[in-house]
């Protein structure tokens, strides 16, 4: 028998339960909505979480696809799905609690602590705990977008073989930032992915695609349910380096690579320009990889970040672009999300930065 904020989830069964967080100024219980299937059979234990940052919404859909395709009867192991974690923030559209604390800065939290320590040792508790498996869904922040891409610890074997079953684009090696629920659970045992794909405040069809296939595909990797078939699954392309290029000055910036592009050190990616047209500055690129996040704002100062490139030693094996399929609808894009073995028009290196 399972138990999940305290109500019982016998096998074959899928439940709905609401955790009491605490209650608004106006008396009104708020509570985090948390969906179990456990399965008729033995397996393995997966939780899955989205909206840790309120405004970062396409997680909730993936898992809601995601739950859609999933039967209990048929499932070996237990699904936890969380997918508002951070029901303040998704109510008003924000990234953060009304304090105007992260929430993925908060972890392993503590019951008498703040209201984002709190709700931190909740999901700590209550979801992350119970499994030995997790994949935490986010976006680009307010103002960037990013390439479908997965994050985490490709020195475990273990880790790395799910993040290549998830199968998006690329695949990055990274220990998660100081407080996040990834680095915590993987200091407890736990393997966990943090699948990162478009914008805030906003659905994208492709990204969307590629995270029900990503979860799905690690259920499979699992043996959690049984092989079906998948579009968006791809061989990803590994990275253990990346890198922010950061305006040197204020300007108005005019990129001229797109999302997944390949580019080569040296290769002008963009020029920050002045509003009368009287000056332009090159930006370029730091090393060899891709572009995996751009800023969707053109107003920048000194020191903002504007591309995210991803080094790669190597180029992918293929050459079937993803540029711009972000946007497309599912019609126009249904086809595996390949990185490109090349850099655009065979551009050549140029000089240093």
């Amino acid at each position: 028998m399972l138990r999940i904020g305290g109500k019982e989830v016998s096998r074959g069964q899928r439940a709905s339960i609401e955790i009491p967080v605490g209650r608004m100024p106006t008396q009104v219980m708020v509570t985090i909505p948390v969906r179990v299937l456990h399965g008729a059979e033995d397996g393995a234990k997966l939780w899955l979480s989205a909206a840790i940052h309120g405004d970062e919404i396409n997680g909730v859909e993936i898992i809601r696809q995601v739950l859609e395709t999933l039967d209990p009867g048929e499932l070996r192991g237990i699904v936890v799905a969380a997918p508002i974690v951070n029901v303040f923030g998704f109510s008003v559209h924000s990234r953060y609690l009304p304090d105007r604390r992260d929430l993925n800065r908060s972890f392993p939290g503590s019951r008498k602590g703040s209201l984002a320590a709190r709700l931190a040792k909740i999901l700590m508790d209550e979801v992350v705990d119970p499994c030995a498996y997790g994949i935490d869904l986010h976006t680009g922040a307010a103002g960037r977008m990013n390439l479908p891409q997965v994050r985490c610890n490709l020195e475990d074997e273990e880790t790395r073989r799910c993040a290549e079953a998830f199968g998006a684009p690329l695949m990055m090696h990274s220990a998660g930032p100081g407080g996040s629920v990834r680095r915590v659970a993987v200091s407890r045992g736990k393997r966990v992915l943090v699948y990162e794909a478009g914008e805030v405040l906003r659905y994208n069809p492709v990204a969307i695609k590629v995270g029900v296939d990503g979860v799905l595909g690690v259920m499979m990797a699992l043996d959690m349910i049984d092989p079906r078939p998948r579009i968006s699954a791809v061989t990803p392309v590994p990275s253990y380096r990346q890198k922010w290029v950061r305006a040197q000055r204020g300007g108005i910036v005019h990129i001229q690579v797109e999302l997944g592009e390949r580019v080569v050190r040296g290769q002008p990616l963009g020029v920050i320009a002045d509003p009368m047209g009287e000056s332009e500055f090159p930006i370029r690129a730091p090393g060899e990889g891709y572009v995996i996040g751009v800023i969707t704002n053109p107003l920048v100062h000194r020191g903002d970040a504007v591309l995210h490139i991803a080094l790669v030693d190597r180029p992918a094996t293929e050459d079937t672009e993803i540029r711009s399929q972000l946007n497309k609808p599912l019609s126009d894009a249904n086809e595996a999300m390949q990185l490109p073995a090349e850099p655009a028009n065979g551009s050549a290196k140029g000089g240093e930065s």
